[in-house]
């Protein structure tokens, strides 16, 4: 014989686990998205990886310019690089 609660509240069950494991998966594909983003999702700054649209030649140098700066790259490679963006920018 059945209770006025059976079914009622193995209904309420199903759906709080339900909601909870939709709220688990919600969670953790906000966390993933938020990581990534920071982690490889905006344009490089460092001068690694594949040029941003519209980065012209005055982009190249400034990027030259701070690597040169941050002590990435000799002098001699400096003026290399400086001397290869005035070419190309003719």
């Amino acid at each position: 014989m059945m209770n006025d609660y059976g079914m009622g509240g193995m209904g309420l069950a199903w759906i709080f686990w339900l909601l909870l494991i939709a709220g688990v998966i919600l969670l953790a594909v906000v966390l993933v998205k938020a990581f990534t983003r920071n982690a490889g999702g905006n344009a490089p700054t460092d001068g690694q990886g594949p040029p941003r649209p519209g980065a012209g030649p005055a982009r190249a140098r400034e990027i030259l310019e701070e690597r040169y700066a941050r002590g990435e790259i000799s002098t001699e490679e400096y003026q290399e690089r400086r001397r290869t963006l005035e070419e190309d920018s003719r």
